[in-house]
C-alpha cells in the first residue's frame, strides 16, 4: 500500500506540475531551494543511470529548461557568501554547501524511486518560472511524501 501511495503521488505530482503556477515574490531560502532541488535532481539522476528509469536525458532538459534560474540561484547564494567569507572564501563556502547537499541524496531520495523522479523531473523541464520550482522544491526535498496529494497539484 506504501509503494502505491508513492506512486500515486508521484503521478499527481507529475500532471500537477504542468499546471501553471502563479507569480509570487521571491522569500527568504528561495535560492537555497532551487540550489537543493537542482543537487538533488542531478545526484539521484546519476543514481538512477544504470537502471530502467535512467532520466539523465530529463536532468538536462530540466537544466536547459531552468538555466537562468538555476544560476542565479547560485550566484545569489555565493554573493551571501561573499558578506560572511569574503570573496576568496566565498567559493569553498558554496563548494562545501553544495557536497553537504550531494551528500544528503547520495542513498537516493528519502520517499521517491528511481521511476518517481523521471516522472517528476520530466514534468520539471516542461515548467516555467521560480515560483513553480520554489514550489516543487518545497515538495519535493521534504523528508517524506506528503501523501498522495502534493500541494503543488491543487493548483
Amino acid at each position: 500500500m506504501q509503494k502505491f501511495l508513492k506512486s500515486a503521488a508521484a503521478g499527481l505530482a507529475a500532471a500537477g506540475l504542468l499546471l501553471s503556477v502563479p507569480a509570487q515574490a521571491a522569500g527568504p531560502g528561495t535560492a537555497e531551494k532551487l540550489r537543493r532541488l537542482d543537487i538533488m535532481l542531478m545526484v539521484t539522476a546519476l543514481r538512477c543511470r544504470t537502471t530502467a528509469d535512467n532520466f539523465q536525458p530529463d536532468f538536462a532538459a530540466f537544466e536547459k529548461a531552468h538555466l537562468l534560474e538555476l544560476n542565479g540561484a547560485s550566484n545569489e547564494l555565493k554573493r551571501g557568501l561573499i558578506g560572511q567569507y569574503g570573496a576568496a572564501g566565498a567559493n569553498r563556502a558554496l563548494d562545501r554547501l553544495s557536497t553537504g547537499m550531494a551528500n544528503q541524496y547520495g542513498q537516493g531520495h528519502p520517499w521517491l524511486g528511481c521511476a518517481d523522479l523521471k516522472s517528476v523531473t520530466k514534468s520539471l523541464a516542461l515548467m516555467r518560472g521560480p515560483a513553480a520550482l520554489e514550489e516543487a522544491a518545497d515538495q519535493l526535498l521534504s523528508s517524506e511524501g506528503s501523501g498522495p496529494e502534493l500541494a503543488f497539484v491543487r493548483r
